[in-house]
C-alpha cells in the first residue's frame, strides 16, 4: 500500500502484484499514484497463495504506454514468457507457446487467420435473438426468485453466469449435455488463484499450486475437443468446432489449443464484464434511468460500461530486446505487465475517467486490448452485453457488497447481491 510522502517527493511505489488485493477492490487510488509518479514501475513478486516468488515485473500505467506495448509484439513479445504474470515452468513452455494467445506474429497471425473464418459476423449476428431471448429468460426467472427470496437475488448465479456459458455453447456447439464441463474449466483456469474457485484439482500432493495452464490439467479439456472435433466431422453443423474440425490448415494440436482459448476466454470475457457491467448500473441508478429511457446509446453504454469494469485486468509480455519505455530502461527478457483498468481510468486519456458517462465518445478504452492480440471475439462478446443490459429490469440496487475473485488477472465478481423489480 501506499504510505505518506515528504512534500515535494514522489510517494513510494504502491504494491499492484498481490492478487488478494483484488478481493476487496480494484486499486484505483493506487494506480493513480503509479500513473502520476512511477508510470513504469518495478514491482516485486513475493510468494503469495503458495505460488513461489518471481523475478520481479514493470508494471505499465498510463493508456498510451499501455498502448504502444500492446502495438509492438517485436519489442514486447507474448511468445517468450507467456502472457501470465507468473513464469511457467520451463517445461511447459513449449507447450504453451503453441497456443495463439501466446505467440507473435508471423506465426500468430496465420492462427487468428485460421479461427477468424469460423468466427464470422455473420454466423454471431444469427445468434442475436436467441441472446436476446435467453437474457429475457434468465431476468425473469431472476425476478422470480427475488419475489420468492425478500425482493434479493445473487446475479452472478442466477444471470450472468449462465447466460455466458449457454451463449458460448452455443456458438461452439457444445451438446446440452456437456455445457457445465465449459464452466468447470473456466473456474479452473481463470480462478487459480483464488482457494474458493479453483478447487483441489490444481494442487499437488503436497498442496503446492500447480499451473492450471500445465499439460497434466488440459489433458481432459482437450481429450474432449478431439471427441467433439470427432463427432462434428461426423454429424456438422453451424458452429465454430464444425468450421475449425474442418479446417485443413489447422496443425496437429491447435484444434485442442483453439477450443481451450475459446472456452476460458470466450466465456470468461462475459461472465466477469457482465456483472460488473449490471454493478456499475445498480450504483448509479440515474445512469441506469437514462439507459432505460434511451437518451444514452446501447453502443455507447457498452463501451463505457467495459471501461469502467474491464474483464482483464492485466497482460505480461517480455521484452525482446533492450529498450526504454517511461522513462525506464527496460532490459532483454525483463517481464512488462500492462495495466488495462489503469490504462482505462487515465486522465490523459479520458475527460473525468472517474465518473460514469454512458454516452462517453471517444471511448479508447483497452478492455479488449489493442494490436495484433486485440480480443477475437469482441464482437461476440459485444452483442451479448448489448442483449444483457437491454432486458434488465426497471429496479436494480444493489442488496450487499459484492463478492470479488482472488484474482490480479481476471477482474471476476462471485456472487453480486441485487434487489430487483
Amino acid at each position: 500500500m501506499t504510505s505518506s510522502a515528504h512534500p515535494g517527493e514522489a510517494p513510494p511505489v504502491p504494491d499492484v502484484f498481490d492478487p488478494r488485493r483484488y478481493a476487496a477492490a480494484v486499486p484505483y487510488a493506487d494506480y493513480r499514484v503509479l500513473r502520476d509518479h512511477h508510470p513504469v514501475a518495478w514491482q516485486r513478486e513475493p510468494e503469495v497463495l503458495g505460488w513461489p516468488a518471481g523475478p520481479g515485473f514493470w508494471a505499465v500505467a498510463r493508456h498510451a504506454d499501455v498502448v504502444r506495448v500492446l502495438r509492438d509484439p517485436g519489442t514486447y513479445s507474448s511468445q517468450l514468457g507467456a502472457t501470465q504474470i507468473r513464469d511457467p515452468d520451463p517445461a511447459d513452455l513449449p507447450f504453451i507457446r503453441r497456443m495463439m494467445l501466446n505467440q507473435d506474429p508471423p506465426d500468430h497471425g496465420r492462427l487468428r487467420r485460421t479461427v477468424s473464418r469460423a468466427f464470422t459476423p455473420g454466423r454471431i449476428e444469427r445468434f442475436e435473438a436467441v441472446v436476446r431471448e435467453r437474457a429475457r429468460t434468465l431476468f425473469a426467472r431472476a425476478l422470480e426468485s427475488a419475489r420468492a427470496g425478500g425482493g434479493t437475488v445473487d446475479l452472478v448465479a442466477a444471470v450472468t453466469d449462465e447466460y455466458a456459458l449457454l451463449n458460448l455453447a452455443d456458438l461452439l456447439g457444445v451438446p446440452e449435455s456437456d455445457r457445465g464441463l465449459l464452466l468447470h474449466w473456466t473456474r479452473r483456469v481463470i480462478g487459480y488463484q483464488d482457494p474458493d474457485e479453483a478447487g483441489p484439482e490444481v494442487r499437488d500432493g503436497t498442496g503446492r499450486p500447480v499451473n492450471p495452464r500445465s499439460p497434466a490439467m488440459l489433458r481432459d479439456m482437450f481429450e474432449y475437443a478431439r471427441q467433439l472435433a470427432a463427432h462434428k466431422r461426423r454429424d456438422p453443423a453451424d458452429d465454430v468446432m464444425t468450421s475449425l474440425a474442418h479446417d485443413p490448415e489447422l496443425a496437429d494440436g491447435e484444434l485442442e489449443m483453439f477450443f481451450f482459448l475459446l472456452t476460458v476466454a470466450g466465456n470468461d470475457t462475459v461472465r466477469s464484464a457482465a456483472p460488473g457491467g449490471l454493478l456499475a448500473l445498480a450504483e448509479d441508478p440515474e445512469s441506469y434511468r437514462l439507459l432505460r429511457a434511451g437518451k444514452a446509446g446501447a453502443d455507447r453504454a457498452v463501451e463505457e460500461l467495459l471501461r469502467w469494469h474491464p474483464p482483464v485486468l492485466t497482460f505480461r509480455r517480455t521484452a525482446a530486446r533492450d529498450t526504454e519505455l517511461g522513462g525506464r530502461r527496460i532490459r532483454k527478457g525483463d517481464k512488462v505487465v500492462v495495466l488495462h483498468a489503469s490504462a482505462n481510468r487515465d486522465e490523459r486519456a479520458f475527460a473525468e475517467p472517474g465518473r460514469l458517462d454512458l454516452t462517453r465518445a471517444p471511448n479508447p478504452h483497452v478492455s479488449f486490448g489493442d494490436g495484433p492480440h486485440v480480443c477475437l471475439g469482441a464482437h461476440f462478446a459485444r452483442l451479448q452485453l448489448r442483449a444483457l443490459y437491454a432486458q434488465a429490469p426497471p429496479v436494480l440496487k444493489p442488496a450487499g457488497p459484492p463478492e470479488r475473485l482472488v484474482s490480479n488477472f481476471i477482474n471476476g465478481l462471485k456472487s453480486l447481491p441485487v434487489y430487483l423489480g
